[in-house]
């Protein structure tokens, strides 16, 4: 199979028959190739439907949980977004895709580095990059439309939530390190939030002040 009959297929078996109906989604997850952000070790199985490592000991997360956060995060065109974990920077990607401005903060430098010369190599002039905890957001230019958080968090990090607009949308893992709740975050006009649980995750802990403490 060719990349774009592997790209197809990902498409359609791991994310339209799963679920995933947002048309914007899957152009943007049809246009944005997997296997230009990962090692070369892994580039073989970039299309799987499973993460991937992608150093540090950090991972790439299986096409339909990107597609899922993705859709439920409800990007529109004139939205900023504020990323937590560039890692690899395919989910970044798609964001850019979807959305107006990205600000993308990574803790690992090595990813950041490798992240942000992989992205402006494919032509993408609407993310910001940051190296920093991202657990305290980017204050500078909040308040964001979107957040999605790329790592598991123990609770919803307040900076990050005060840093969210009003009925603004923010997708975050919350729980322990084994197990998380993937979790809807919808800031109200009188600051309360509406939170709406869809369903267990697993990903690699956020680390940081509001988040898990680096061991």
């Amino acid at each position: 199979m060719t990349i774009d009959d592997k790209l197809t297929a990902m498409v359609n078996y791991q994310l339209t028959a799963r679920g995933i109906t947002d048309s914007r989604v899957l152009d943007a997850m049809s246009r944005v190739k997997r296997h230009l952000f990962v090692p070369d070790e892994e580039k073989g199985f970039a299309y799987d439907d499973r993460p991937l490592f992608i150093g540090s000991g950090q991972t790439i997360s299986q096409p339909y949980i990107v597609a899922l956060m993705t859709e439920i995060l409800d990007v529109k065109a004139d939205h900023t977004i504020l990323e937590i974990g560039t890692g690899s920077g395919y989910q970044t990607a798609i964001l850019a895709e979807l959305g107006r401005e990205v600000y993308t903060i990574e803790r690992i430098k090595a990813l950041h580095t490798q992240a942000e010369e992989r992205l402006t190599a494919l032509g993408y002039k609407n993310i910001h990059y940051k190296l920093d905890d991202g657990t305290i957001g980017w204050k500078e230019h909040a308040p964001f439309d979107r957040i999605i958080v790329t790592a598991a968090a123990p609770e919803i990090p307040e900076r990050l939530f005060s840093q969210l607009q009003v009925e603004g949308r923010m997708v975050i893992p919350v729980g322990g390190k084994i197990r998380q709740d993937l979790q809807l975050v919808i800031k109200r006009s009188n600051g309360d939030r509406k939170i709406i649980n869809h369903g267990g995750c697993l990903f690699v802990p956020l680390i940081g002040k509001e988040g898990w403490q680096n061991d």
